[in-house]
């Protein structure tokens, strides 16, 4: 398979946008790159995040069709297996938060009544 790329630039906190690339090498082997901060230092980046999730609000460069591409090539990566996996640990912490929550309530209330 032929290697396939997609570049757009973003809208970020800083004054110049932020340049994306999303690389599809072969089959199931993904690669997505970000100058902002984060993306630079290998860390969890919501740009990459939004266009693999589908999102085109922000981008101000690139053909928006090609989102639906990269989006297309997730399926059966590792890069969706573990983005499904920070959107069931989100899921259970704001489990988690809400009972902490009602558990704090109960014992503010405890601790007057």
């Amino acid at each position: 398979m032929k290697e396939v790329a997609f570049e757009f630039e973003v809208e970020g906190s800083a004054l110049q946008p932020y340049r994306l690339l999303f690389v599809r090498r072969s089959g199931k082997k993904l690669s997505a790159y970000c100058t902002c901060p984060a993306g630079k230092n290998g860390k969890h980046c919501k740009h990459r995040l939004a266009i693999f999730g589908g999102i085109t609000k922000g981008i101000v460069s690139g053909d928006l069709d090609q989102v639906a591409i990269i989006r297309s090539w997730l399926p059966g990566t590792d890069i969706n297996s573990a983005i499904e996996k920070i959107q069931e640990l989100e899921s259970e912490a704001l489990k988690i938060k809400k009972s902490l929550s009602a558990a704090k309530k109960e014992l503010a209330k405890a601790m007057v009544g």
